[in-house]
């Protein structure tokens, strides 16, 4: 779902294993240099990442956390400023065309973060969306395997190693509080609860296992070991449990419970010392355009009306009596759309959603000609987190390929999954989305890592906004209902347009968002609710989605009427995928250049 700012049937299968991402050779001596500088600097990006290692399925420094302390910042920052200085000096007439695009892509994205290195401490350092007090246990449980006791002597040193890693976290945030930056007051209890949570159970208080420590467990009892060397992993683990990890929590905990006293109920960033400035550069960061706050809040009113429109079309196809916001009780409460919340129900609701998948991945290669090596699953979001995590979001694999990429799904309250949303959530996260996208970038052979990895919001929210599309187009959401769904999620996304806007920009407070929520969707006053918190402390990611989708939409209206009968909807596709993540202003320079060439492929 998040990404940050600038930084099948038998023969679908076997077109997955024929076809592989495009390969890109070096093809100048300038080339050749500047693709070792783009991997020295990846590689000491890497160094400098712990849990960037362990999320790429790298086992190297697997003991350790990330240093997030202001001193190592403001070395990134220096290293960032000699990097450009060493790319200046590089021949870009004696770089072939794709070097000469990574050439551009590198020295934009520099001087972005360059750019935005005064508004570091604006960036909420914890919020319900994410944070070092949930990336640690999302690490531990997802991204550090267990099969030696080397692996499990590094789980627990990370286990030991979370009190100092949480004594730098304080500190950030303090240097946020001594700013006068801090998020509303709301966000604290969202923040606190996956904290508390993860001090509940054995070896803490409450029955069973905390959830650590049965990752911890069950880990171990799958990997090659002795008995002995089991008892003593899992009596080392514990205590590293009850020192060292809880002492960390504790730390943080005490800190946001003195600093939720402090806080107030303003939800807009306008607040912050230089707040509509910084609002503007979150814009331009997440939608790769120079736009303005009020064209996109105009934009989004736009869109709603529109959408609006066609809802009252499926409306009249399904012989319903009423208006629109009738209709919307009716999606709301009729018993027929929601699977119980019980068990049972969050069973039969992954069952659905697994015969989704496989119907859409028998059917991708209508869509594409380079498919993903990676397989993708479905899971219900862990228990201790899903209370404060997104409805759904997408996982992409480690590089080693030792797991699949996974469609996770928050089944916490049924009634806010609702079934006609289910299809159009998939497509967004699997399989044409972010899987696809995802993948078909991280495995491309001979393009810059930096390339392969980065994450460009309105490239890829815009692609998954796309991809909710796409099967509408291949006949699916054959049911009025689904469609109807997919709509939904459209609407929420032009809303936001409007809702992130009127926050940061126009000064609404958090009431007014959810407000014009509760008036303009078919969604709870609940998810109305979660959604707007979600915009408060993201400022400007939330506009990225429909920005990026409508831009895809262009191009490939454009293509289509330039190229004519030689238009190929799997090559347009390609294409756009093709060349990793980028900024909207090159995408349409690449897809500009693909026009110009014939429409063949690359």
């Amino acid at each position: 779902m998040i990404s940050r700012r600038n930084f099948i049937g038998s023969a679908a299968l076997a077109s997955a294993t024929l076809l592989a991402p495009p390969v890109f050779a070096i093809q100048t001596d300038e080339d050749a240099r500047l693709d070792a500088f783009f991997e020295a600097v990846f590689q000491r990006s890497l160094d400098r990442s712990p849990t960037r290692q362990s999320a790429l399925g790298i086992r190297r420094d697997q003991d350790k956390w990330d240093d997030i302390s202001e001193a190592r910042e403001i070395e990134d920052h220096q290293l960032r400023e000699a990097d450009q200085t060493r790319l200046n000096a590089f021949d870009v007439a004696k770089l072939s065309p794709q070097a000469r695009l990574s050439h551009r892509m590198f020295a934009r994205s520099t001087e972005l973060a360059l750019r935005d290195f005064p508004w570091r401490h604006h960036d909420y350092v914890m919020t319900q969306m994410g944070g070092m007090h949930t990336r640690v246990p999302s690490t531990l449980t997802n991204s550090h395997p267990i099969a030696s006791k080397a692996d499990a002597e590094a789980y627990i040193k990370r286990l030991d190693g979370v009190a100092p890693l949480m004594v730098q976290a304080v500190q950030r945030l303090a240097a946020q509080e001594a700013k006068d930056i801090r998020p509303p007051r709301f966000v604290y209890g969202l923040v606190l609860e996956p904290c508390l949570n993860l001090l509940k159970g054995a070896p803490f208080e409450g029955e069973g296992d905390s959830p650590i420590l049965a990752d911890f467990r069950g880990k171990v009892a799958k990997a090659e070991l002795s008995d002995a060397e089991r008892a003593d992993l899992l009596a080392r683990g514990t205590a590293a449990l009850q020192g060292g990890f809880a002492t960390g929590y504790r730390t943080l905990i005490a800190h946001l419970r003195a600093a939720e006293a402090k806080a107030d109920e303003t939800a807009g960033v306008w607040k912050l010392p230089g707040g509509q400035a910084y609002y503007a550069a979150q814009l331009e960061s997440y939608t790769t355009l120079p736009l303005k706050a009020a064209e996109v809040h105009a934009l989004g009113l736009k869109e709603v009306a529109s959408i609006h429109d066609a809802m009252r079309a499926i409306m009249k196809q399904t012989g319903f009596a009423g208006d629109l916001q009738a209709f919307f009780a009716f999606m709301r409460s009729d018993p027929r759309f929601y699977h119980p919340d019980t068990d049972a129900g969050r069973a039969a609701y992954v069952a659905e959603a697994n015969a989704l998948l496989d119907e859409i991945r028998a059917r991708q290669d209508e869509l594409f000609d380079h498919l993903p090596k990676a397989p993708v699953e479905v899971r219900p979001i862990e228990a201790w987190r899903e209370q404060s995590a997104p409805k759904a979001h997408y996982r992409n694999p480690p590089q080693d390929g030792s797991a699949p990429g996974i469609f996770y799904i928050n089944l916490s309250d049924m009634k806010a999954q609702p079934r006609y949303q289910l299809a159009a959530t998939l497509y967004h996260e699997a399989i044409p989305g972010h899987h696809v996208e995802t993948c078909i970038a991280h495995e491309m052979e001979g393009l810059p890592k930096f390339r392969r990895f980065a994450s460009i919001a309105a490239f890829s929210e815009g692609w998954g906004l796309y991809s909710e599309l796409l099967p509408k187009e291949m006949g699916l959401y054959a049911d009025p209902y689904s469609d109807f769904g997919r709509l939904s999620l459209s609407l929420m996304r032009a809303c936001r347009l409007v809702v992130d806007t009127g926050i940061h920009s126009l000064q609404w407070t958090r009431e007014q968002g959810i407000a014009y929520f509760d008036a303009n969707m078919p969604s709870s006053h609940y998810d109305n609710q979660r959604e707007v918190e979600r915009y408060i402390v993201i400022p400007g990611q939330a506009t990225s989605y429909y920005i990026g989708m409508q831009k895809i939409i262009e191009l490939r209206s454009r293509a289509r009427e330039r190229l004519g009968d030689r238009f190929d909807l799997r090559r347009f596709h390609d294409i756009t995928l093709g060349a990793g993540p980028l900024p909207l202003p090159l995408l349409d320079e690449r897809i500009d250049a693909w026009i110009a060439g014939g429409g063949q492929s690359a």
